[in-house]
């Protein structure tokens, strides 16, 4: 029984496709997400970034996965045919298969594919990448000085042929011709970092907090540098006062979630902040949502391996988390 009719073609064409191959070779559910996938991928390429809200901006991005998921719904209820139809009644000679294609959003089915289609994009399409960075950014931080941001450019082209020196050299000259250039001094601590000179990362990013003391690149960055130094206490410090700006903003659930996990090696801890990461990550609709569940797996994985599954289950009940 199919709750609600398909109004899409385009799914419904590979649906039949997969379906087909289904008969001949088994379905494929790694290729139809990939397919489905590229084509939110595709869409979310069309959306504009420029003088718009970013919540406005995460709605398209939902908007895209979600035109693709009721194709990956039905895709999985096609493969599961081979199976329903050797358990199936037989009426009047013939075997009956019921396929429930659940249309609520608030539904389990509805929302597995959804974050199994987030999941694949976040990792292959440098569109949604872009504009899971871009939706934690603002627009204060570029510089009016015109050669100030042709260092800035050259030093994103360099760090994106990940020639960490190269960059630093332009970041450098930016901030040397504008010295408030917010942005230049955040891209100086994160090519700092990459280049392991973590104490200066540390001071470009308190230089741009000088500038900006909400400055949301350089509060979730500095506790990432003290992370690479091992210097796990200061790592959470940093984060507790990224929370003093934003308070109850995720990233400081997830950082401290990965600190505990990660570098003190506490699965416990560790899984209750990501829990709590995950959740309002989930109500925003963020694409990071992908990152906080890939962690919590992890967490199962360890603490299966301890023997702690019923421990595992209780913390995630208590964060209103259904561990199915």
């Amino acid at each position: 029984m199919i709750k609600k009719q398909l109004t899409i073609l385009t799914p419904i064409f590979l649906f039949s496709i997969f379906f087909a191959q289904k008969k001949k070779d088994g379905l494929d559910k790694e290729k139809l997400i990939q397919e489905l996938s590229d084509n939110a991928c595709k869409c979310a390429d069309s959306i504009s970034l420029l003088n718009r809200n970013k919540s406005d901006i995460l709605k398209d991005v939902h908007h895209c996965i979600d035109e693709q998921t009721g194709g990956l719904q039905m895709g999985i209820l096609f493969g599961s045919v081979e199976t329903l139809e050797r358990n199936a009644p037989v009426v009047n000679g013939k075997k009956q298969i019921a396929l429930n294609f659940d249309t609520n959003k608030d539904s389990k089915q509805y929302i597995e594919s959804y974050n199994e289609l987030e999941r694949y994009l976040m990792k292959n399409c440098a569109s949604v990448k872009n504009i899971a960075v871009v939706s934690e950014t603002n627009d204060e931080g570029f510089s009016d000085d015109k050669e100030a941001m042709n260092f800035y450019h050259t030093g994103r082209e360099l760090t994106e042929k990940k020639d960490w020196k190269g960059a630093i050299e332009n970041y450098e000259k930016a901030v040397k011709k504008d010295p408030k250039f917010i942005y230049a001094w955040d891209a100086l601590g994160i090519n700092y970092r990459r280049n392991e000179e973590f104490d200066k990362a540390v001071s470009a990013y308190e230089t741009s907090l000088k500038l900006d003391p909400k400055g949301k690149m350089a509060l979730q960055n500095i506790p990432i540098v003290y992370i690479y130094k091992k210097e796990f206490q200061k790592a959470i410090d940093s984060y507790m006062d990224l929370d003093k700006v934003y308070p109850g903003d995720p990233e400081v659930y997830y950082g401290i979630g990965n600190v505990y996990f990660n570098g003190l090696k506490n699965d416990e801890k560790g899984l209750d902040y990501l829990c709590k990461a995950y959740r309002i990550y989930n109500n925003q609709k963020s694409p990071y949502r992908s990152d906080a569940e890939s962690m919590i797996a992890s967490i199962y994985k360890s603490m299966k391996e301890k023997g702690k599954t019923e421990k595992f289950k209780e913390i995630l009940k208590n964060n209103n988390i259904g561990s199915e």
